[in-house]
């Protein structure tokens, strides 16, 4: 078995503004894992918030390359990727990448597409939101035209009141189409969250994902009872062991493959949400459509998707899985579906 990896940089088609902070690129590492003949793709995507750089991925893979002799046979995932898993805590975005690529392979190998290897149907595949990053109401409403081909529009909100409401007042005055309002922990009071979650009620928003800090379950709790708006979780959840606390605190979760290490627990999580009562979405880093593709393999289990990663950069180097009419279209191709191209 062979582990090939290198560092690739996202650059941004526009400037992409969140509660924390605006950046123009993503760094990311791809990988190739070969074996008899077939190649496999990964992607480890590390916005500054993960943590990880590419100097660490590269370090991580190394290991994981090492650890693979001890497998000789790559269809042992359920041997393997636990394996992986325990070499150190953290590094989620290269175990991510390792599974993507790992079950790019299989796919591949057997000829079959990943969402048959879970036993999926393609055509239940949810419509995609597009992603508009926190910037001033004339960037916000060419943005948001931009857009138009889109059923569904996400907005990164939680900065101040004054600035969060102009957003959604720019979108609305070019846009009727529904809006999904990420806070990104911005919202640090609860009292505070309530009165903008009850001000979005009335403008076409769907859901509010991450209004408060992670750590303030108790206050998401809180906000829960008296939300008109559904609440979604994300920095509240990572992985698998951090769904079922959040049953009563959340309805629902957002997964992405660079959190959770990847496609094996990206099911499992869904799995454990839909048997808790918890709304499920897929969500993403700024990636290319290899990253993209994987997770969408997924999205016939979920009730909303957020797989616009792709769309989001100027220097997309693999082919992958589209968006037709708003709705996410799987490649009827092997593995996660992508073939890599010249950028």
């Amino acid at each position: 078995m062979i582990l090939r990896h290198r560092p690739y940089t996202l650059r941004l088609r526009h400037a992409f503004g969140i509660a924390s902070n605006t950046r123009t690129s993503t760094p990311a590492t791809l990988v190739e894992f070969e074996h008899d003949g077939v190649t496999g793709y990964g992607e480890a995507a590390m916005p500054p918030y993960l943590g990880e750089t590419q100097a660490g991925a590269a370090a991580f893979l190394d290991r994981i390359a090492a650890l693979l002799g001890d497998f000789p046979d790559p269809f042992r995932r359920e041997e393997i990727l636990p394996a992986v898993d325990a070499l150190a805590p953290g590094n989620s975005a290269a175990k991510a990448a390792f599974d993507i690529a790992l079950h790019d392979w299989i796919g591949r190998r057997l000829g079959l597409p990943l969402h048959r290897f879970f036993g999926l149907d393609p055509r239940r595949a949810p419509a995609t939101s597009f992603t508009i990053g926190i910037d001033a109401p004339a960037v916000v409403r060419a943005k948001t035209r931009e857009a138009a081909p889109y059923r569904l529009i996400k907005v990164k909100l939680g900065r101040d009141d004054s600035a969060d409401r102009a957003m959604i007042e720019a979108i609305r005055s070019v846009s009727n189409v529904p809006i999904t309002v990420d806070a990104n922990q911005g919202w640090a009071d609860r009292e505070r969250a309530l009165r903008m979650i009850e001000w979005l009620a009335g403008r076409n928003v769907l859901f509010v994902e991450q209004p408060v800090p992670k750590e303030q379950l108790e206050a998401a709790a809180w906000l829960r009872q008296r939300s008109p708006l559904p609440l979604i979780a994300d920095e509240s959840v990572q992985r698998l062991v951090d769904v079922p606390k959040l049953r009563g605190v959340y309805d629902g979760i957002n997964i992405k493959l660079m959190k959770c290490t990847g496609l094996r627990e990206a099911h499992r999580m869904i799995v454990v949400a839909r048997s808790l009562g918890l709304k499920v979405m897929l969500g993403c880093m700024t990636e290319t459509s290899c990253a993209i593709s994987a997770a969408a393999q997924l999205s016939p289990l979920v009730d909303w998707a957020d797989l616009d990663g792709a769309l989001l950069i100027a220097n997309d180097c693999f082919e992958g899985m589209t968006v037709v009419e708003g709705r996410i279209t799987l490649p009827d191709r092997p593995g996660i579906g992508v073939v890599p191209r010249a950028v």
